[in-house]
């Protein structure tokens, strides 16, 4: 069967355009929002005679023009279009009621990396919960997970809620942003008039591992530049909360792990002393760079690179957050007294460290810090609540 998008169904779907021609629509949509024939969804919604009376841009801005984190967006007028974009990365990260008030149906068409600490899922429970708060018909038109069904990380602790952790799941989800509407669904307190546009030909587990390879990968926020950037995220977003680089300044950020002096040959053997099995799966290549901007600007970097587009890969055994939790762990080891841990405003949550808000709560890193904790500690923690999460998504699969 020939692969589709849930936007290319909704458009081959008369009755549901004959919806959106007389209903008044809000799209939720960012650069990835593009058709198989390359159109994005406001143009091709517009075309074909949608009443959309404005969009709303997610962190990164809806043409995905910032570049990082906590850098907002404005309001603006869609130059093509002339129809007002509403940022929900700036003054608001919630829709208000004044935003929806006069819609009936928000179509929600971003591209997500398969992570819990991406925020498009976060807008995407910002929506469900709004829209069963207002009464509001929320379609999904779905899209691949491009990391596809491996599970990884721990799971959200509770009360360490934000807006890079939204609720309750592992790291790395292994869900569709449709699959995870339904499991959202199930936690709100009001009914929520869900659909879920479905993709045709998705084999998430075949062909592409995640990522239909007939289809080409568009940058769905600035740093997201290839799928191996996203199967590599659930480990290397860790990096964010350290004073390590993961590569931004270098035209593969979060595709890497380094730091100047950072010894790398040695942490690379402590690891395959300690979990040869977290760089098994995966070619490791040593390397060097110098960042242009963030953290050690100028400075040369001790790294490696984790490439997963490469013959040799075992997409079910790659463990991306086990395998930068073993470094952190690591560095530790080597050095007692390294400078790991930064310590800046990260994601508006200024009492809070900046791990602890990325994983989700603070049992990352106290296992890094505690000598007395082995690598097994965590690794047999990670693989309880994988059992866990696959048990509870069952019922919310699509594909």
């Amino acid at each position: 069967m020939t692969f589709k998008f849930g936007l290319d169904r909704l458009l081959d779907d008369k009755d549901r355009l004959q919806r959106l021609q007389s209903s008044n629509v809000g799209l939720v949509a960012h650069p990835a929002s593009i058709s198989s024939a390359n159109q994005h969804s406001i143009d091709a919604l517009m075309a074909n005679g949608c009443h959309v009376l404005r969009a709303f841009g997610p962190q990164h801005g809806m043409r995905g023009d910032k570049q990082d984190n906590m850098i907002e967006s404005e309001d603006y007028l869609d130059q093509l279009h002339q129809l007002p974009v509403i940022s929900l990365y700036g003054e608001h990260r919630y829709p208000t009621p004044d935003m929806l008030a006069d819609l009936d149906i928000i179509l929600f068409d971003l591209q997500d990396i398969g992570c819990r600490i991406y925020t498009y899922i976060t807008t995407l429970y910002y929506f469900c919960e709004a829209c069963s708060e207002a009464g509001i018909e929320l379609w999904v038109l779905d899209r691949p997970n491009p990391a596809g069904r491996p599970v990884d990380g721990l799971y959200l602790e509770d009360g360490q809620e934000s807006f890079v952790g939204c609720a309750p799941m592992p790291t790395r989800h292994g869900l569709t942003v449709g699959e995870l509407a339904r499991w959202f669904k199930s936690r709100l307190s009001k009914e929520l008039n869900l659909t879920i546009i479905e993709m045709a030909g998705y084999a998430p587990e075949g062909l592409g591992l995640g990522w239909p390879s007939e289809r080409p990968w568009i940058n769905p926020s600035p740093n997201a530049a290839s799928v191996n950037m996203a199967r590599c995220f659930p480990g290397t977003v860790l990096l964010e909360g350290t004073t390590i680089s993961e590569g931004r300044g270098t035209t593969i950020p979060l595709e890497v792990l380094g730091a100047p002096a950072l010894p790398i040959p040695e942490l690379l053997n402590h690891i395959q002393k300690e979990a040869s099995h977290l760089l098994a799966p995966v070619y490791i290549r040593e390397c060097f760079f110098s960042p242009t901007f963030h953290k050690h600007v100028g400075e040369l970097c001790t790294a490696f690179q984790v490439h997963t587009d490469c013959p040799g890969y075992d997409h079910e055994a790659f463990m991306p957050y086990s395998l930068i939790a073993a470094c952190l762990k690591g560095i530790r080891q080597l050095d007692v007294d390294y400078d790991l841990w930064r310590f800046h405003d990260y994601e508006y949550e200024l009492d809070r460290k900046p791990i602890d808000v990325i994983n989700g709560g603070p049992a990352l890193r106290t296992w890094v810090d505690d000598n007395n904790a082995s690598m097994s500690d965590l690794l047999s923690r990670v693989e309880s609540d994988a059992r866990r999460w696959l048990d509870e998504r069952r019922a919310f699969l699509l594909y």
